[in-house]
């Protein structure tokens, strides 16, 4: 029998594999990607002004993209400059002998992730495919593209909105002008990274429940009975993913994922009526 006449629950590769196959052909994917993480680290390493001057200390100048496009708002909504970010009351501190060369070390790896997130998914795809049908590749197809649109989008909104309105806030607000704000380096670094790296894991959560309600294992319906239980789940969430525990960082992490587990009771629907057509 040819493979073209294989049902279309057969797996898509028929050649069997041993367990230390499989666990060769993962090492060589994850060695794959690691070096892919390593290249877009050692870039992002040697850029220090773009890394460090315009992206991670951006937020704190007040000429900031997302400022200038709230004082515009401000002034075209009510005339005034009542909404414009005039200052950021803080300055940065290190206090360790290291923190600074540490700090940048981080810095450049989490930017060697997010620049190698395509190719990693790309690589987890290469991976698992050959265990999937026919039927499931079909479902899939488009996978690498649209999560790594998500993924990217999701980091241009915890980046471009959620950490400029957090720094602004949380770096201004003073119990007493008795009391000036000096953060220490390695609080605002991981504050600003941990928000915007979230953010883009968070995006990925409309791909997750699509591919899941195509292969049956979740509904639409179920997603609408268990809102409330995932309302709490998200707030635990947003508990653990933002850096700080005061309520409006947490606040402000938690409404986006409620707004995407929405969308994702919306996605599923649309999957399921074009299951009955």
């Amino acid at each position: 029998m040819s493979l073209d006449q294989l049902p279309d629950d057969q797996f898509s590769d028929t050649k069997e594999m041993t367990f230390f196959d499989h666990i060769d052909e993962l090492r060589s994917h994850l060695v794959r990607s690691v070096i892919a993480i390593l290249i877009g680290a050692v870039t992002a390493f040697f850029n220090k002004y773009i890394l460090f001057d315009i992206i991670i200390f951006g937020p704190m100048r007040t000429d900031f993209f997302s400022y200038r496009m709230l004082c515009k708002l401000s002034y075209w909504a009510k005339g005034t400059d009542e909404y414009c970010v005039k200052s950021i009351d803080f300055a940065l501190k290190n206090i360790d002998m290291t923190g600074q060369f540490t700090q940048h070390l981080w810095i450049a790896f989490i930017a060697g992730l997010i620049i190698a997130f395509p190719y990693i998914l790309w690589q987890l795809w290469r991976f698992i495919k050959p265990a999937l049908s026919k039927k499931e590749i079909t479902y899939a197809r488009g996978l690498v593209f649209f999560s790594s649109g998500l993924f990217f989008i999701g980091i241009a909104f915890g980046y471009y909105f959620l950490t400029p309105v957090s720094v602004s806030f949380m770096g201004s607000y003073q119990v007493s002008t008795l009391v000036s704000n000096e953060i220490n380096l390695e609080s605002y670094i991981s504050f600003v990274s941990t928000i915007t790296f979230a953010c883009g894991l968070m995006f990925e959560m409309p791909i997750l429940v699509y591919f899941l309600v195509k292969i049956g294992i979740l509904s639409a319906r179920i997603m609408s009975k268990y809102r409330k239980h995932a309302v709490l789940v998200i707030l635990i969430l947003a508990g653990i993913l933002t850096p700080s525990p005061d309520m409006a960082s947490q606040i402000l992490m938690a409404l986006p994922l409620y707004l995407l587990y929405e969308l994702s009771i919306f996605i599923a629907r649309g999957v399921e009526k074009n299951k009955i057509r």
